[in-house]
């Protein structure tokens, strides 16, 4: 816990802070039940749409929840040019902040490994938790700030080729393997034929590994395969998702202090008018449409299809097409139209994001019982039973978000 922001007020981006918000509030979202709701008017358009982007999708493709992830992760990404530029002009040496950086690598995939252990009879050894994901790649991450941006592309091409071709050498089981021994479904209806097979659930190279690597840890039975088919080296392609965003932070900070390279100065310049981050706002609508262009003719082709449980090459470049898109909206219209006011109350979140993202992993289904024990149920069924699950749900997530209201007035933020 600090008493201290996170960056200073000059090397800071509300529309970060905005953008973040709205990622962990579509994350505790989980809580308002739509997909509940929408189960009673299946012929309402409007309600099945609200379900299908408040759920994972099943396999292929993506929806809005899918891309809370993505987005967090690609924030951390789009920080770390603004981070560094501010720990340089206080003073720090390249090795303390290297330090540090592994230190935070450290702590989030061990706080990811508390989170999935929680009600379980001993640790659960499992690396696919977004924070573990992004403490795996956070190093290299901290390492290609300070890199050219010629090098930070070769590296998210060398990862995102490195990564297809690791999962198309993987040869594909034959007619006698048994989905019960993988953990698959009986009732699983999603499989690809063809190249695509390569990217089938609990048929590919990351379960593969998997199957190995996590049967190293102590566990009540072996590890057969994810159910959800999430693997611990999804850390790779996620960490090209963290590069886009560090090559979108980049674009951002030289749009809005002018400055003639995107590599991290001393200290930050003055903002210089609406020229610049206008710029940087068009070059990250460009690179959004390019993303989701070029992901969807891999998908459509089956060079590669778009699945975000796999976290494919095709996923980076779909979602991170979606990243940049709301990355430009959100510096749009928060820090170049002033929109501050209205994003206060994502602002409030997205300072506090591993509060709010730690909070709703352990402590919602306390106040969710405490409402239910004081307050009985008569309070949530004013609009009749079928929305009941919407306003308890609003109930406790309006608790989570004064928690985090109360910590913003006191300049408190958890930080690692």
């Amino acid at each position: 816990m600090s008493s201290a922001p996170p960056a200073s007020p000059a090397a800071r981006l509300r529309s970060l802070d905005a953008f973040r918000g709205f990622a962990m509030f579509l994350m505790a979202a989980e809580l308002l039940n739509l997909p509940r709701v929408a189960s009673h008017f299946p012929d309402s358009a409007f309600w099945q749409a609200i379900a299908y982007h408040a759920e994972h999708v099943a396999w292929r493709g993506g929806s809005l929840h899918d891309l809370i992830q993505p987005f967090f992760s690609f924030m951390v990404g789009v920080a770390v040019p603004f981070s560094v530029a501010s720990r340089l002009a206080r003073g720090q040496s390249r090795r303390a902040m290297g330090a540090h950086a592994c230190g935070r690598s450290v702590l989030l995939v061990l706080l990811g490994v508390f989170l999935r252990s929680m009600n379980k009879p001993i640790t659960n050894w499992t690396f696919e938790d977004t924070l573990s994901q992004i403490g795996l790649g956070y190093p290299l991450l901290f390492l290609l700030g300070f890199a050219s941006p010629k090098i930070r592309w070769a590296a998210l091409g060398a990862l995102l080729v490195g990564y297809w071709l690791f999962f198309v050498g993987f040869p594909l089981p034959g007619p006698d393997f048994k989905d019960a021994a993988a953990n698959i479904s009986p009732n699983w209806a999603h499989h690809f034929s063809g190249f695509a097979a390569h990217w089938n659930l609990n048929r590919n190279a990351a379960w593969a590994f998997d199957v190995w690597f996590l049967n190293l840890f102590p566990r009540v039975s072996p590890f057969m395969g994810n159910g959800g088919g999430y693997s611990t080296l999804s850390f790779i392609p996620t960490l090209a998702t963290m590069l886009l965003g560090l090559i979108a932070g980049a674009w951002m900070r030289e749009a809005s202090t002018g400055g003639a390279t995107d590599r991290p100065a001393a200290a930050p310049a003055p903002p210089l008018g609406t020229a610049g981050p206008r710029r940087g706002t068009v070059r990250l609508m460009a690179a959004g449409v390019a993303g989701l262009t070029l992901a969807e003719l891999l998908d459509a082709t089956g060079i590669c299809p778009v699945v975000k449980k796999l976290w494919t090459p095709a996923w980076v470049l779909w979602s991170g097409g979606w990243c940049f898109l709301f990355m430009a909206a959100f510096y749009h219209f928060v820090d170049q139209r002033g929109w501050q006011r209205a994003a206060f109350p994502l602002v409030v979140i997205g300072m506090n994001s591993l509060a709010m993202y730690v909070i709703a992993e352990t402590i919602a289904g306390f106040f969710a019982k405490a409402l239910y024990t004081h307050f009985g149920k008569a309070p949530f069924l004013v609009l009749g039973e079928n929305f009941a699950p919407l306003l308890h749900g609003g109930s406790v997530l309006f608790l989570l978000w004064l928690i985090l209201f109360w910590m913003h007035r006191r300049k408190l933020w958890l930080r690692l």
